[in-house]
């Protein structure tokens, strides 16, 4: 078949998904990029991690425990033996783990280090016990499987409640003895206190025959009179003593004494938001009831309390709502849901929840981010990116938005969410939909934030007044590109090695989902290549005469052969909307900020202008002086000055002062187009690079500053559809 009948077949499944006999079905395929990671428990890379019951934050990457304790352990003329032994340690577990192994760290590494020991010598094993000793963090191992999320940010939660429960528990202790103690000494000083039956029973009854107690009692009476406490206020801390015991909100110590009935300590962990919502509806008076009773035990045992000013007060307590500090002292609620199966209401209970600002911590796991080709509607992905903007536009909601596989890398950012004063919305992608797409869950997951399905993002309220202090893009690859962009070698049909840099787009990441397989077609081996362009080329640069480009993935079989697989429009849509949501992300996060480039530009000319105007009048000014010097001055006017030259419209030229530096040229080729002192584009040699390149960048430009004019080599191929396209730029 000819090359104009191959090209027209390309071009019918990209508009129409309509097959030919040079574009079959995709089949089991997977991004070139990720040819380096079938065995996910070869690489050393964030997971397993170790849920800490102590320090600084809740998980810990085993990698990074390892790493700290070679520096320690790993030292002197053995040093590098001994690295090597504890590193098969870690690969050990984390093979263990990859295949369901359950434990701590000091059981899993206890087991590996039996694994191995057989046939090694005694320096093997001591190496394992030395590392093991300089770890000093312990507690669950866990892998990135569907359940992380859960299990990671419930223990990030309990760590953060435990501390909570300690100091609200102490202070419940503390008011309840002082308040008794305030009861009891009044009782003492009473005539009922000092009364011989009294007296005869605060005496052991081995002695009891010693005293005369009617005489004591007598004596005692007629001492200093000691004015009894009020009835009011006696009925008022024993009603506060009544409230602070029969509390549900902490387990108190066990003091032999029974608790009030109903008063079993609440349970703070629901499965939807419509359970938590309710929940918080019912204690919320009792939550107001214990706050008062706080607040009022305080001003009592320091003796402040006034009925005449407090009473009034306090018996409007709580009636708009408590404030943050104070609901900061008391427990929050715990809410895991699937986003992936969410239905209207209990969104509507979840956003109820953001907008009330309640302290309720909600994980809002998505186990599946795309939506079948075939499906109806939104996304489980779009539509949790959207509850997530609706959250930040709230502005009083802690939001982090990830990936699984890089949850432990947002460890302080999740103890900051814990910590706040206010609810939090975590959501998360599990990678779950990747172990049914046959890859691990940490890769898809991983996947997922590296093609900007699923970027990482955080807001935080707390962070200052303005975005640039609450927004984040902390910890994504490559963030101020569309796409990360990394080098891709392999080896061609004459057994050559090439090298290519490639970009991991939305369309690689969907193109490992055999759902949409539909929207691929994979070219024979060895097919022609020339009227191909990546997806991020052609998004970044405009597609051109569809006649001459089709938009196509690199992917690999099972085989890790390659093959170049056409991308259909549906997919191509898709992959610009992803792009598009990731500039709207960008702005936020200060990153190519259309605002702060628009002034940037502005202040850029301003300054040209004024630059410009001071070149001109500067001779003028030195021909004034140099007249009023001279003895024979005369009226003659002084000769124009030669105007400049413009450049000709087939000479190829960039204007430098206008230049932006937004490095795309330069990414195009670096030979052919370099910065100058100020940080400004030049053609440093236009033999460098194609006419092709040269259009390319021109179209990609920001500024508009890039003019081709005409090419050296007028019988590069296809060079009549770049003199078209760079007609707009001569």
């Amino acid at each position: 078949m000819d090359a104009i009948a191959t090209h027209a077949e390309r071009v019918a499944f990209h508009l129409t998904g309509r097959r030919g006999a040079t574009v079959r079905e995709a089949g089991t395929l997977r991004p070139a990029l990720q040819a380096r990671y079938r065995d996910v428990a070869a690489l050393r890379h964030d997971y397993p991690v170790v849920l800490a019951a102590s320090g600084d934050v809740a998980a810990v990457s085993l990698t990074s425990l390892v790493d700290a304790a070679l520096a320690r352990v790993a030292t002197g003329g053995d040093g590098d033996r001994t690295r090597r032994q504890v590193l098969r340690v870690e690969h050990q577990i984390r093979v263990l783990v990859e295949h369901g192994a359950e434990g701590t760290l000091g059981e899993l590494w206890g087991d590996a280090v039996q694994r191995l020991l057989p046939g090694r010598d005694a320096s093997f094993a001591d190496a394992a016990r030395r590392a093991r000793a300089a770890i000093a963090v312990d507690g669950p191992v866990v892998r990135c499987d569907p359940n992380l999320p859960h299990r990671l940010l419930e223990h990030a939660w309990q760590r953060a409640q435990t501390r909570k429960h300690a100091a609200l528990r102490d202070r419940l202790v503390r008011l309840i003895q002082q308040l008794s103690d305030i009861l009891r000494v009044d009782f003492e000083q009473s005539n009922a206190g000092r009364s011989a039956a009294r007296l005869q029973a605060s005496v052991g009854s081995g002695h009891q025959g010693l005293f005369d107690f009617d005489a004591m009692a007598s004596l005692l009476a007629t001492g200093a009179a000691h004015p009894p406490m009020a009835d009011a206020r006696r009925e008022r801390i024993r009603r506060l003593l009544a409230v602070l015991d029969a509390q549900a909100f902490v387990a108190l110590p066990d003091d032999g004494a029974a608790r009030a009935a109903g008063s079993a300590v609440y349970d703070h962990r629901f499965e939807s938001c419509t359970a938590a919502l309710a929940a918080w509806n019912e204690r919320q008076p009792r939550l107001v009831e214990l706050a008062r009773a706080i607040e009022v035990a305080e001003l009592e045992i320091d003796g402040r309390y006034h009925a005449e000013r407090h009473d009034a007060l306090f018996a409007a307590y709580g009636a708009s709502g408590l404030d943050a500090e104070v609901l900061s002292r008391f427990p929050d609620l715990l809410v895991c849901i699937d986003g992936t199966t969410l239905d209207a209401d209990e969104q509507r209970k979840l956003m109820e929840i953001l907008a009330g600002e309640l302290p309720i911590k909600i994980l809002y796991r998505v186990d599946d981010l795309l939506a079948a080709p075939e499906a109806k509607g939104t996304s489980p992905g779009l539509r949790c990116r959207q509850i997530a903007h609706m959250a930040m536009g709230l502005n009083q909601v802690y939001v982090l938005h990830a990936a699984a596989s890089h949850l432990v890398a947002c460890g302080a950012r999740i103890d900051d969410a814990m910590r706040f004063a206010g609810p939090a919305l975590f959501c998360v992608y599990t990678g779950a939909s990747g172990a049914t797409a046959g890859t691990s869950t940490y890769l898809a997951a991983a996947a997922a934030m590296e093609s900007r399905a699923f970027p990482a993002f955080v807001y935080d309220p707390a962070g200052g007044a303005d975005w640039a202090s609450r927004f984040y893009l902390d910890g994504n690859p490559q963030a101020e590109l569309d796409w990360p962009i990394h080098r891709f070698e392999y080896e061609d049909a004459r057994h050559q090695r090439v090298s290519v840099d490639l970009a991991f787009t939305f369309a690689d990441f969907a193109a490992a989902d055999p759902r949409f397989a539909v929207e691929l077609a994979r070219l024979p081996a060895a097919a022609d290549e020339s009227d191909l362009v990546a997806v991020d080329e052609i998004l970044l640069r405009g597609a051109g005469p569809l006649a001459e480009r089709v938009p196509f993935v690199r992917m690999i079989d099972e085989r890790d052969r390659l093959h170049a697989v056409v991308v259909d429009q549906r997919l191509l849509r898709k992959a610009r909307g992803c792009r598009e949501m990731w500039h709207s992300l960008q702005e936020l996060g200060g990153v190519h900020n259309s605002h702060a480039e628009r002034l940037l530009e502005r202040e850029r000319a301003a300054w040209e202008d004024a630059h410009a105007a001071a070149a001109a009048a500067a001779p003028v000014a030195t021909a004034v002086v140099a007249a009023a010097d001279s003895p024979e001055t005369t009226t003659s006017p002084a000769p124009a000055a030669a105007e400049d030259t413009a450049p000709s419209r087939d000479d190829a030229y960039i204007e430098t002062a206008r230049c932006s530096t937004c490095n795309e040229c330069t990414q195009i080729n670096p030979k052919m187009f370099a910065y100058d002192a100020n940080r400004q584009a030049y053609i440093a040699d236009l033999k460098a690079g194609t006419y092709a390149q040269l259009v390319e960048a021109a179209e990609s430009c920001q500024v508009s500053v890039i003019h081709p004019g005409k090419p050296l080599d007028p019988n590069e191929p296809g060079i009549a559809g770049l003199l078209e396209r760079a007609e707009a730029f001569r």
